[in-house]
């Protein structure tokens, strides 16, 4: 590939760059994760991985909010569940559950009650109308995907969403870095100051 500045470079070596630093990148970045609001909305959509269909469970609030994503080789009750309850650790229990029709992830939700992971009054509905949000925010992610005609080994799909998602988070404003920095600062200066702390 042919760059602007006139430096060669092969697409194997931005995905080496991907696969060695975003889980540096996210590991930084954590510390400033935001709050998401009580209401989910979950949502998985389709993936090619290894010429198969994997599929990436995500959710977001209300406020479109990125919650968490997981990636599974499979669309069942077990990758529904640990998509919750890795959601769960990470922002605690909702107290609205707005969830695609697909049965396992309602299964999933029943399985994690049985098991107080989540509360038996916990409000679960299925929405179309409200589960559009997470249809919407699934299109930025494939924008990015797309054009890499899927991924030849799980572990860097993983790997490589995860920058995905974290790119998508930045620009959604979902860091709260106002301790390191002044609302009107750039991006490439805010990115700088993270990757400095």
């Amino acid at each position: 590939m042919r760059a602007e500045r006139h430096g060669d470079l092969a697409h194997t070596t931005i995905m080496r760059w991907v696969q060695r630093y975003v889980p540096e990148f996210e590991k930084r970045w954590r510390p400033y994760v935001g709050s998401v609001g009580m209401s989910w909305r979950i949502d998985e959509t389709y993936i090619k991985v290894k010429g198969s269909w994997g599929y990436l469970y995500r959710g977001v609030d209300k406020d479109g909010q990125t919650i968490d994503f997981f990636l599974s080789e499979r669309r069942d009750i077990a990758a529904a569940k640990r998509f919750l309850q890795q959601a769960i650790e990470k922002h605690g229990v909702p107290q609205k559950s707005t969830l695609a029709g697909y049965a396992a992830a309602h299964e999933a939700v029943a399985a994690l009650q049985e098991e107080e992971a989540l509360p038996p009054d916990l409000l679960v509905r299925t929405s179309r109308y409200l589960n559009n949000l997470s249809e919407q925010d699934h299109r930025r992610v494939k924008q990015r995907v797309k054009p890499l005609l899927g991924f030849k080994r799980f572990a860097y799909a993983v790997i490589t969403i995860s920058g995905i998602e974290l790119v998508h988070q930045i620009k959604k404003g979902h860091f709260d870095v106002s301790a390191i920095g002044a609302p009107q600062t750039r991006t490439l200066q805010m990115w700088e100051t993270v990757l400095a702390a």
